[in-house]
């Protein structure tokens, strides 16, 4: 009889060490007034994974089971918006790119670009979604590398053409170091489908140093161009794991972007991961 171990597996919320030991340095420090100390503030990490339980479950904020630790729902909204504030969501991203571009992770030889539209009840950044019989909604445009990573996303109204977002999400590339030299900010070619079809975009494309590669309008289909645009849209599939971000509840559009960019990290840090523990399995190997 042959018994097998079992493994034990951490809940998506949960922070290890090693990621807890990136986001910490970048979090904003408050000082307790000696005067008026008030109630103890509550442990930024458990917090933190309080809101990484709403961005996995979709749970409402009201509905977060305090059992867990995590504080109120109220509690985490608010650090959530203090930390959206204080801009941290962009440096983890940042970071963690700089990470795997170290370890020779990230490919700018091509970029991938494309927008996914989802429901919204309300708040700014909507519009009346093309593809949802004119209900409001709000749309996620999204640029990868060439392997799938995310390297920008901006959100606008669900009336919003792709066309109007290449530019905004080339210029929104951060600067990726990792290496020795200057910072990578640009790719070397950006694919994009018939959405992105404008003779006035290829210019300011090139622009930016970043040679276009976008399909023609009124060409027949079969350009090859879907070999290797794919990883953006496997991109979304992953974005979609989090059930925050199928629907979109929030009024305030920075909060929702700071979900969106806060997932964004989070999939990046599970590239990582999947790197280290390759690396750890095969250690002889390249």
């Amino acid at each position: 009889m042959i018994r097998r171990c079992r493994v034990a597996r951490t809940k998506p919320w949960e922070v290890d060490d090693d990621l807890w030991a990136v986001i910490e340095p970048l979090l904003p420090r408050v000082e307790r007034r000696a005067r008026h100390p008030g109630r103890k503030r509550h442990p930024d990490r458990l917090v933190f994974q309080g809101i990484l339980f709403v961005l996995h479950t979709g749970i409402a904020w009201e509905h977060l089971p305090q059992e867990l630790g995590f504080g109120s729902g109220m509690t985490c909204w608010r650090r959530l918006a203090e930390w959206t504030e204080a801009g941290v969501w962009p440096q983890l991203h940042e970071v963690l790119l700089a990470k795997l571009r170290s370890a020779n992770a990230l490919d700018f030889s091509r970029a991938a670009v494309d927008g996914s539209h989802i429901r919204a009840l309300r708040g700014s950044k909507t519009g009346r979604s093309p593809v949802d019989r004119g209900r409001t909604g709000s749309k996620h445009h999204l640029i990868t590398d060439a392997t799938g990573i995310p390297l920008a996303a901006t959100l606008t109204g669900g009336n919003r053409n792709d066309v109007t977002q290449l530019i905004p999400l080339l210029e929104a590339i951060p600067p990726v170091r990792g290496k020795r030299g200057r910072p990578r900010r640009r790719p070397d070619v950006v694919l994009g489908d018939r959405g992105y079809d404008h003779d006035k975009l290829r210019r300011l494309v090139w622009d930016l140093g970043v040679k276009p590669q976008i399909a023609r309008r009124g060409t027949e289909h079969g350009s090859g161009l879907g070999k290797q645009r794919w990883v953006v849209e496997r991109a979304f599939a992953h974005l979609r794991w989090f059930r925050r971000l199928r629907i979109r509840w929030e009024i305030r559009d920075d909060i929702h972007e700071a979900f969106l960019g806060l997932a964004c990290s989070i999939i990046c840090w599970r590239r990582l991961k999947k790197l280290r523990a390759l690396n750890y399995r095969c250690p002889g190997q390249p």
